[in-house]
C-alpha cells in the first residue's frame, strides 16, 4: 500500500526534495527518486513499498552478521525492493536494483505477530537498504519494541542525520556495510559518498546502539592492506576497540562477474591486521578454524564458538568472561 513518506520538502511547481538520505533527490511530479520507491504524487512524497516486503525469512542472527546480540537465536528478516546505492557487486541486485515494485502485503502488526509466532527474538531490516522503506521500519520497530523484540538494521549507512536519530530510538543493533575506507570506491563502484557513511557510523555509536561493521574485501579494488589498516585505525580511534569488524569474502556477482573470489590468504592477512587494534574480528563467507569465534579480549579464553552461522558453545556469564570476568560488549539478554 502507498503511504505518505517522511522527510521531504515541497518546492515550486509541485516539485519535491527528499531529505531522507544524502542523495537529497529533487523529484518532479510523477517521478521517483534515486531509490525508485519514493514517488512524487501531485506534490506529495509517497512510499511505494510500505507494507510490501519482497523477502521474508527466518535466519540465524549470525547470518546478518550480528555476533554480539542474542547469539544462537533466530531473527525475523524482511526487506523490500529498492536501494539508495547502486553497488556493482550487490548480492541482492535482483531486488535492490529492480525497477519494478513488487512484494506481498504484510502490515507492521502482522510482521510482529509472525516474528513472535516463529519464535524469533528480533526483527532485522535487511536484504536491501532499509532506509528506503523507512516508514515501514519505523512503524514495525515501534510495535516490536513494545512486544519485547529487538530491532536490527543491516544497512549501508546512507542516511541523513535527522531521520537516523528519529529511527534509532527504537533500534537495538546495527551492522553497517563499511565498503571501503576510500571515497573513490564509493563514487565509482557504489554511486555514493564515503563521508555520510562515516557520519552515520559515528552517530550510531554515540547513540549507544550496538554497532558491528562489515567490510567485503574485493580483489584489486579494496583489498589493499594500507586501506584496511586505515579503516581499522579509524574504527579504533573514532569508535572503540570493542566494535566488532566482520571481514567478508567476495564472490563474483552482478556487474563484477569477471572479478575472482577473494584469496583466503588476503582475508587472513586483513584479519591479522585488524586483530592488532580491535578486540573482536571475524571472517565471513567462508569456513575458518578460529575466525568466527569470540574470545576474551583480556585473557584470550574462548567464549563463543561458531561454525557456519551456528553457535556450538557459549561460555559467557551475564555478558562477562567466565574465567576473568572481563565485560564483553554486546546485547546478551
Amino acid at each position: 500500500m502507498a503511504k505518505t513518506a517522511l522527510f521531504y520538502k515541497k518546492l515550486e511547481n509541485n516539485q519535491i526534495k527528499c531529505i531522507l538520505c544524502p542523495n537529497n533527490c529533487l523529484i518532479k511530479p510523477g517521478s521517483v527518486g534515486n531509490c525508485r520507491v519514493r514517488k512524487n504524487e501531485d506534490g506529495k512524497l509517497i512510499s511505494l513499498v510500505y507494507g510490501k516486503p519482497c523477502a521474508v525469512h527466518v535466519d540465524p542472527i549470525e547470518k546478518k552478521p550480528i555476533f554480539h546480540l542474542l547469539p544462537g537465536s533466530d531473527v525475523f528478516s524482511i526487506g523490500t525492493v529498492g536501494c539508495n546505492l547502486h553497488c556493482k557487486h550487490c548480492q541482492n541486485h535482483e531486488i535492490s536494483q529492480n525497477d519494478e515494485v513488487f512484494g506481498h502485503s504484510l502490515e507492521p502488526k502482522e510482521v510482529v505477530v509472525e516474528a513472535i509466532d516463529k519464535g524469533c527474538k528480533s526483527i532485522a531490516y535487511t536484504y536491501t537498504e532499509p532506509t528506503i522503506f523507512y516508514e515501514y521500519v519505523l512503524d514495525i520497530a515501534r510495535l516490536a519494541k513494545r512486544k519485547g523484540l529487538k530491532n536490527i538494521m543491516v544497512t549501508n549507512g546512507y542516511i541523513n542525520q535527522e531521520p537516523l536519530k528519529k529511527l534509532y530510538r527504537y533500534i537495538d543493533a546495527a551492522n553497517v556495510d563499511f565498503k571501503a575506507f576510500d571515497p573513490r570506491f564509493y563514487t565509482r563502484y557504489c554511486g555514493g559518498r564515503l563521508e555520510p557513511v562515516l557520519d552515520t557510523i559515528k552517530t550510531i555509536h554515540k547513540l549507544g546502539v550496538w554497532l558491528e561493521l562489515t567490510n567485503l574485501v574485493i580483489p584489486g579494488l579494496n583489498d589493499n592492506m594500507g586501506l584496511i589498516t586505515k579503516m581499522v585505525d579509524w574504527i579504533h580511534d573514532k569508535l572503540s576497540a570493542d566494535v566488532p569488524l566482520h571481514i567478508s569474502r567476495f564472490f563474483p556477482n552482478y556487474k563484477m562477474n569477471d572479478v575472482p573470489a577473494t584469496n583466503v590468504k588476503t582475508l587472513m592477512k586483513a584479519y591479522d591486521i585488524a586483530r592488532k587494534k580491535l578486540h573482536y574480528v571475524y571472517v565471513g563467507n567462508m569456513l575458518t578454524d578460529k575466525a568466527e569465534n569470540t574470545c576474551c579480549s583480556k585473557c584470550g579464553n574462548l567464549l563463543i564458538e561458531r561454525k557456519a552461522y551456528t553457535v556450538l558453545q557459549n561460555k559467557l556469564s551475564s555478558g562477562k568472561c567466565y574465567s576473568c570476568g572481563e565485560v564483553v560488549g554486546g546485547v546478551w539478554g
